[in-house]
């Protein structure tokens, strides 16, 4: 039998990082992530908030590099528990116990994308090879068609 899942969204709050007894790290989180449909006439998307458990170095890199906000792509196994609240009542939650967990989106620094701070958009193609040779290595064409070598 299979048990898997793969969801994407945004981390609803920093993770919280917490080792057992054993010293091993455990990591929770939630994910907000919206159903790929409105409502059934065009209305709000509908968001749903998925806990989220990672253990081991998952747990580590998770709470390292993963804050409020951050978009991220996790797969896994879901995870049913029935558990016994403190006034006796039976409960159950799902939770994805997470195997993978990647970045969702390029990182950003000081508020902007990282591809808009490192150099500009566009670049010339010579500009990048040799920026020494400058544009008086290439001349200009003229408007006679001549033969061409090709």
């Amino acid at each position: 039998m299979l048990n898997h899942i793969t969801i994407m969204g945004r981390l609803t709050r920093d993770p919280e990082i917490r080792y057992t007894q054993s010293q091993t790290p455990v990591t929770s989180f939630t994910l907000a992530v919206d159903r790929d449909f409105g409502g059934r006439d065009g209305g709000e998307k509908q968001t749903d908030f998925i806990d989220c458990v990672a253990w081991r170095q998952t747990a580590e890199f998770v709470s390292k590099y993963f804050t409020k906000g951050s978009m991220a792509v996790v797969s896994g196994r879901l995870q049913i528990r029935d558990w016994t609240d403190r006034d006796g009542g039976k409960r159950r939650n799902a939770e994805v116990v997470v195997d993978n967990i990647y970045f969702g989106e390029s990182k950003r620094r000081d508020g902007g994308d990282v591809r808009s701070e490192s150099r500009p958009a566009y670049q010339s193609s010579y500009e990048s090879v040799s920026p020494s040779m400058g544009a008086s290595a290439f001349s200009e064409l003229g408007d006679d068609d001549g033969e061409l070598p090709f």
